[in-house]
């Protein structure tokens, strides 16, 4: 009789690993992409004739702070839309897709126990919102985000109006002009060709042991992990 594998228990980092280091690739880039910022902005001021600033006074800027929130703000709309879109549409072939004909996992109803999620076991309008409390969170974040990339690219564009000595835009004027919807525009075909890259790769082409990918001996029309 084969003996059973004994798995030695893992670690609080090899149980969170793959957030770790995304977590850590975040805040690097981030604090690059601010320093990195800082310094482009001040070649920018001291082209114009103005003071450089600190890189605190930096982080409150509508350079920085449209920079930063025009890329998350297309993250977030990239995340809601294929959670939602995923739940009804179909790619024969794709692992990112559920399978054409067969109910999933995901697609049954939730049942009340002892190990379920507390709004699980409350049930009512609270299971309700806990049925879709990751579009909604992923909704919330990317309004926002929207919000802070439309702010902070209308104050970066106001601080170029008063350098240029020209006169400012109210939020309701610059809402109108094209460049904070190239902003907006760049960044979200780029999202979108993304998801729909790895739709259509994952049809065809595999990455041994990631969940991302099928099995590497599938069939190519096989839909689903």
């Amino acid at each position: 009789m084969k003996a059973k594998k004994v798995f030695p228990k893992k670690t609080w980092l090899y149980r969170n690993g793959l957030s770790i280091t995304f977590i850590s690739l975040f805040v690097f880039t981030l604090l690059a992409q601010a320093i990195t910022g800082w310094k482009e902005h001040n070649g920018e001021l001291s082209d114009q004739g103005a003071s450089p600033i600190s890189f605190n006074n930096y982080l409150h800027t509508g350079h920085f702070i449209s920079a930063t929130f025009e890329n998350f703000e297309s993250e977030f709309l990239q995340m809601v839309l294929y959670v939602l879109l995923t739940v009804k549409l179909r790619q024969i072939g794709s692992a990112e897709s559920k399978k054409l004909d067969e109910e999933e996992a995901v697609d049954r109803e939730p049942v009340a126990s002892k190990s379920a999620p507390w709004p699980v076991r409350q049930g009512g309008l609270i299971l309700k919102l806990y049925s879709n409390s990751l579009s909604i969170a992923f909704s919330i974040l990317f309004l926002l985000s929207w919000y802070l990339h439309f702010y902070g690219s209308w104050r970066d564009h106001n601080a170029e109006q008063i350098l240029k000595g020209q006169e400012t835009d109210t939020m309701t004027t610059y809402l109108g002009q094209a460049n904070f919807w190239f902003e907006t525009f760049q960044n979200w075909q780029s999202e979108f060709l993304s998801v729909a890259a790895i739709v259509v790769l994952t049809i065809f082409l595999r990455q041994k042991g990631s969940p991302e990918s099928k099995p590497v001996d599938a069939p190519h029309m096989e839909t689903g992990k």
